[in-house]
């Protein structure tokens, strides 16, 4: 403990503090502000309210209004801090509100009736958690089996992208045929094509083998990437074509060299194509929204959707929803960013 707080606490002047190490320490939390604020404002959020979304100026935490039981009222009353006009300030349960002026009561005197200007209050509140945005779409609106039908497509595509997407690159990588790096340089030019370009043949095609309305039609068109066939192509360069040889002279088959060599040394590169498509698969909106019209086949992102309606947005459960797709995606990373660094280095490598 004491080595880290050295490392941290340390300065390049010394005793003293030089400016770099002011300017250090305000780049590095400025940085860490403008990654993890966002995150922290959307969890934080994802707990409010919808009354409290609406407020302005907004608040960091989540609140909820005391309310207590009043004698002679079916449900308990919300609380308020009112100002009167002496300049007391009072808590006070509101009775009725009409227009900009509120019927107030003292819950211990419910029949003596305070009328105040809404501008002269504010609520009575503590920090608390809305936990109905989340319980109630997963209970009720079948975001269970939206969330189920995320991790068939995301797990599917990713080992159908990794299978398919280093046997492409194996092959552009280590046999040497006539077209080879044109071979390469057309599967790098479709980069440059965009979904929306190719979305009505590819939707003609999908719905000619009978995949409209199918999971699998979601999946197969988006096996094949040309940034996996490229990163992987890349990192298997580095691989020396003398130890595939020595396997080839001990009779191993081309598949054995594939699966029983090729892939183990390939797997820091794999890894962070497996962070790419989980991301990619996880987070695909459009195209499953064209695919699937079935509402028990909805995915995550499309299911979202439909709190976005054209007069009502019910942004509570969007932002609760968001938080609970935001958690797959980090627990790849948490388990698999180890692999980055390697995987990425070893991509640029010849």
């Amino acid at each position: 403990m004491s080595r880290v707080s050295d490392f941290l606490l340390r300065r390049r002047g010394g005793d003293r503090w030089h400016w770099t190490d002011y300017f250090t320490w305000f780049w590095l939390i400025s940085g860490v502000i403008v990654m993890f604020g966002p995150a922290v404002w959307l969890v934080g959020s994802s707990f409010k309210s919808p009354a409290q979304l609406a407020e302005f100026p907004p608040t960091i935490l989540p609140y909820v209004a005391r309310t207590v039981p009043v004698e002679g009222f079916d449900k308990p009353l919300p609380l308020f801090e009112v100002t009167l006009e002496n300049g007391e300030t009072r808590i006070l349960a509101e009775k009725r509100r009409i227009g900009i002026v509120a019927q107030m009561i003292d819950p211990a005197k419910p029949d003596e009736v305070i009328k105040v200007n809404i501008a002269d209050r504010k609520p009575a509140r503590d920090i608390g958690f809305a936990t109905e945005n989340y319980v109630e779409p997963l209970q009720k609106n079948d975001f269970v089996l939206y969330l189920q039908n995320s991790v068939f497509v995301t797990v599917m595509a990713t080992l159908i992208t990794l299978i398919t997407n280093s046997m492409a690159a194996f092959a552009l990588s280590k046999y040497q045929f006539r077209g080879r790096n044109m071979v390469m340089l057309l599967i790098l030019a479709t980069l440059m094509v965009p979904l929306s370009v190719i979305l009505v043949p590819l939707y003609s095609v999908i719905n000619a083998v009978g995949l409209f309305n199918s999971l699998w039609g979601v999946i197969l068109p988006t096996v094949a990437t040309p940034t996996g066939v490229f990163m992987l192509r890349q990192y298997m360069l580095t691989i020396p074509d003398e130890l595939l040889d020595a396997a080839r002279m001990d009779r191993a088959s081309e598949w054995q060299i594939y699966w029983r060599i090729v892939l183990p040394l390939t797997a820091p590169a794999l890894a962070v194509l497996a962070i790419f498509s989980v991301v990619w698969r996880w987070n695909d909106f459009l195209w499953p929204l064209i695919v699937l019209s079935r509402k028990e086949l909805y995915t995550l992102q499309v299911g979202l959707n439909t709190y976005a309606g054209e007069l009502n947005v019910q942004w509570h459960f969007i932002l609760a929803m968001t938080v609970v797709t935001m958690i797959p995606v980090v627990l790849v990373f948490v388990f698999l960013q180890r692999f980055i660094t390697a995987g990425i280095a070893g991509t640029g490598l010849k």
